[in-house]
């Protein structure tokens, strides 16, 4: 699914009314009747009170289409209007005047906050004040307003976007925003779902579909692609009955020093359980006993120091390198580091204190094999790219790294996004309980072993942090989050690849109720 900036929308609806010989009030008319849909279906007719809050523009419009269509179906309707400037969208206006064809209710015309209504727990709030053509945060009562409603305890449903979150910009003024428990999106979804400073005010959310042109949305570029199940499956490459383990490539896994070993054995054995044919883990000779005792299905080669590595040196030809997972930073390490960055040709998987030894030593980027693959945390990330003022600002930072190194970068967290060039692809796996130590080695490890299996790096980096969200989400469900362990997502990788493909439990019992 792709995600989309503010100016395209407006776009898509431009080309949608011309090609399909419509205005822009119909498509308000579609917009509103999807609305309605979905929560005339979850009310079923219940008489609570739904208190719909508009704006001036065609958010509030799709709004009083909304109310219109609700008191039509004999709800319980109040429709108010923040009425903090005078210039109105001429969809708002239009829908204002068909209020009265249904209602001698008409809506209440807020101006201060003594205008704002007494809402019982029991209610429901929609939130149509601002869409996604907010040009400057809310301020003085309307500000006021949002606060409000913030504060109650009825349930909130926002349309299209929370009223005073930009759809892919900055935010300005976290105070004036609306937290709502649900929102409804028109068509896609937009970037600041998934970012961390705004995405909390988006806390689930659905896509309901408005029929914008499907050519246009087919062929423009978006800002981002989300990454479901559906894209996953199309990753996967079906094993040949009369493979051998050859066929599945060769991962070298690189790293570990004296008390750091638990890192470079998650990561190869990670590599193992995502389908690599073989699997060498290359460590510091306090390693190697470590690593035959706990994973005897990986191959090993000591390094000639007993804590650290020191050179790096092996006899075979690896299908896919990974390097950093433990590896610490003495001096020898670096310049083993160096020396492995000139001689291999082929994308690495880079990832902790490589990376740390990467941001001290900078001379080291210019000879990082052409699309490797980091995989920083924040603060790996910052050292690299630089600080930040904002999420937007850190996603072109990443852009701008990726493109001038040529490499593909992996900002981790609750949507893991990897960035490659300026294409964004955004992971949906995931949960809270993968904030634990050595999770980001299994993921390093799960993509060398795509990679050492043929997958092409971009591919395995993004099917690789969808399966290790899956895998993530699997354990989750089986002991909570709080008892989940890198080791555990390890167990479950496995189980991620078998639920690619398995039903949903409605389609298997087609009688059970979905």
């Amino acid at each position: 699914m792709k995600l989309f900036s503010a100016e395209q929308f407006y776009e898509a609806d431009s080309i949608t009314t011309k090609k399909q010989g419509i205005t822009s009030l119909d498509l308000m008319e579609r917009a509103a009747t999807q609305l309605h849909a979905w929560l005339h279906q979850r009310m079923q007719g219940a008489q609570v009170p739904i208190h719909i809050f508009c704006g001036i523009g065609n958010n509030g419009g799709d709004g009083l289409a909304l109310g219109r269509l609700l008191i039509e179906s004999g709800y319980n309707v109040n429709i108010y209007i923040a009425n903090f400037t005078d210039k109105r969208s001429d969809c708002f206006l239009k829908n204002y005047s068909k209020i009265k064809e249904v209602t001698k209710k008409w809506p209440v015309l807020m101006t201060s906050k003594k205008d704002f209504p007494t809402i019982s727990p029991d209610a429901i709030i929609v939130d149509c004040l601002f869409g996604i053509g907010l040009n400057r945060p809310p301020e003085g009562w309307v500000k006021g307003l949002i606060q409000y409603l913030n504060a109650q305890k009825a349930f909130k449903l926002s349309v299209d976007i929370p009223s005073g979150l930009w759809a892919n910009e900055p935010l300005m003024d976290e105070t004036a925003v609306v937290r709502a428990n649900h929102t409804l999106t028109f068509q896609a979804p937009k970037l600041s779902f998934f970012l961390p400073q705004t995405g909390h005010f988006v806390p689930y959310f659905e896509v309901l579909d408005i029929g914008l042109d499907p050519e246009y949305l087919q062929m423009t570029q978006p800002l981002g692609q989300l990454i479901y199940k559906p894209q996953a499956q199309l990753f996967y490459k079906q094993r040949e009955k009369f493979s051998h383990k050859g066929a599945y490539g060769h991962a070298l896994i690189i790293g570990g020093s004296k008390g750091k070993i638990g890192a470079v054995t998650l990561s190869a054995k990670a590599a193992l359980k995502t389908g690599a044919g073989l699997v060498t883990a290359y460590v510091p000779n306090c390693g190697n006993d470590i690593l035959q005792v706990s994973v005897p299905e990986v191959m090993t080669i000591s390094d000639a120091s007993e804590t650290f590595i020191s050179s790096i040196k092996y006899e075979f030809e690896p299908s896919a390198i990974a390097i950093g997972m433990g590896l610490g930073q003495h001096a020898a390490t670096s310049e083993a580091l160096k020396k492995l960055f000139s001689e291999v040709k082929i994308p690495m998987v880079i990832d902790a204190d490589a990376l740390n030894c990467i941001s001290k030593h900078s001379e080291l980027l210019a000879s990082i094999p052409e699309n490797s693959i980091l995989t920083p945390h924040e603060g790996e990330l910052k050292r690299l790219v630089g600080e930040w003022k904002n999420d937007y600002e850190k996603l072109e930072k990443a852009k701008a790294f990726s493109k001038k190194h040529t490499v593909i970068v992996v900002i981790k967290g609750a949507h893991t996004i990897t960035v490659n060039g300026d294409q964004l692809y955004i992971n949906t796996t995931g949960n809270p309980g993968m904030a634990t130590a050595g999770s980001g080695d299994v993921l390093s490890g799960m993509i060398a072993g795509l990679m050492a299996q043929d997958y092409n790096p971009l591919l395995a980096t993004i099917f690789g942090v969808y399966l290790h969200g899956t895998a993530g989400n699997i354990t989750a469900n089986e002991e909570g989050f709080e008892a989940l362990t890198a080791s555990s997502i390890i167990d479950s990788i496995g189980v991620s690849f078998l639920e690619l493909f398995r039903q949903e439990e409605s389609q298997q019992n087609p009688s059970k109720e979905s």
